[in-house]
């Protein structure tokens, strides 16, 4: 296990002699924008809340995405994040050989190294700007009966379309296919990349997360749906109350005002695409590095002038800043970071930063 998948805020503030609100911290996937304004104040006016056992199966939260997406809600578990599920599914299904489309979020591997399940690899090349190679991917498929793959991709941004995904999901129909889609609600045109509403397949599993996009990684919530015998196996393994009162409360909230749910999408995605753009005009043609197209708010890069991920993390926290040094993702080398976009003027400063340490490298 990544002890932190982002970088270690605390150790960062204990080398500098400062204190954790000193540091901007861009290495960790969450929204820029932060929660909706009255987040904070449904967890204030709910605190009480603590005081009593949540529902056991988080069944209103469950009716709540079900009815937003259109699907029923026997089609859906509620549960303490996204990883939970991740490190429950193979075990739930009982997987015996998986394959992780990658380079790619550590968990993946991690719950199959839990369970003593056999993985492999697909990863997609430099080369290719890191797209997922779909042919090679249905090729490895054949030897697995579970196959990972997060949509749009952390750390790379890349995204697939969903007739790519539907491809390999029909054709290897003896496999389980688990899209994690918690980066998704920050893409433009989001519903037409989603697999959420389509629970026909007999071996799609979708992963929702309410954490990044939302900005509430701390109540930890998220969403499995699949197809009602997928979603009994899971249960099988449910523990009572694994989703606590107050989130129960807020992601109620949420799905009672479904009327605001998409504009704080919106809103989240026309920010991102601005800021991506200034941010990435002021880094035009730096030498020393090369930037990846990425679909999403956090940008991976690659060291080209022969520094190596730790020293490039180094001098960009000597100016109290934080990203993300990627050299522990398998498929990837110390040659590669990740930053996450947030407001306009610490992506500014970062950029300045970046130019001035890629310089001096």
């Amino acid at each position: 296990m990544i002890i932190g998948h982002g970088g270690n805020i605390k150790e960062l503030a204990k080398n500098l002699d400062c204190t954790v609100d000193d540091i901007i911290d861009m290495s960790s996937n969450l929204n820029p924008l932060g929660p909706p304004e009255n987040i904070e104040k449904v967890i204030c006016d709910n605190l009480i809340k603590i005081r009593s056992l949540p529902e056991p199966d988080a069944m209103t939260m469950r009716k709540g995405f079900a009815n937003f997406h259109g699907i029923d809600q026997t089609q859906v578990v509620a549960g303490n994040g996204t990883t939970w599920f991740i490190y429950t599914i193979p075990k739930a299904l009982d997987c015996k050989n998986v394959l992780i489309a990658g380079p790619a979020y550590s968990d993946y591997k991690d719950a199959c190294l839990m369970h003593k399940i056999s993985f492999q690899h697909c990863l997609a090349k430099a080369s290719d700007m890191f797209n997922p190679d779909i042919d090679e991917i249905s090729l490895m498929a054949k030897g697995a009966d579970m196959v990972f793959i997060c949509n749009p991709n952390n750390p790379t941004g890349a995204l697939v379309l969903r007739e790519k995904l539907e491809y390999l999901i029909q054709k290897h129909k003896n496999t389980y296919f688990v899209i994690d889609e918690s980066y998704l609600p920050f893409v433009d045109q989001a519903g037409d990349y989603s697999l959420v509403s389509q629970t026909g397949y007999k071996n799609l599993i979708v992963l929702s997360s309410m954490s990044k996009i939302f900005r509430i990684p701390g109540l930890r919530t998220g969403f499995l749906s699949a197809e009602q015998k997928i979603v009994e196996k899971i249960m099988a393994y449910y523990q009572p109350w694994s989703v606590n009162a107050l989130a129960q409360t807020v992601i109620e909230h949420i799905f009672d005002h479904p009327e605001e749910i998409e504009p704080f999408y919106w809103k989240t995605r026309d920010y991102i695409k601005v800021e991506k753009q200034v941010f990435l005009a002021s880094l035009n043609n730096i030498h020393g590095m090369q930037i990846f197209d990425s679909r999403t708010y956090f940008i991976l890069a690659r060291l080209t002038n022969g520094m190596n991920s730790r020293d490039f993390c180094e001098r960009i926290g000597h100016h109290k800043i934080l990203i993300r040094d990627c050299s522990n993702f398998f498929g990837l080398s110390d040659q590669y970071v990740r930053f996450s976009l947030k407001k306009r003027q610490n992506n500014m400063l970062l950029a300045d930063v970046i130019k001035q340490a890629v310089k001096n490298g």
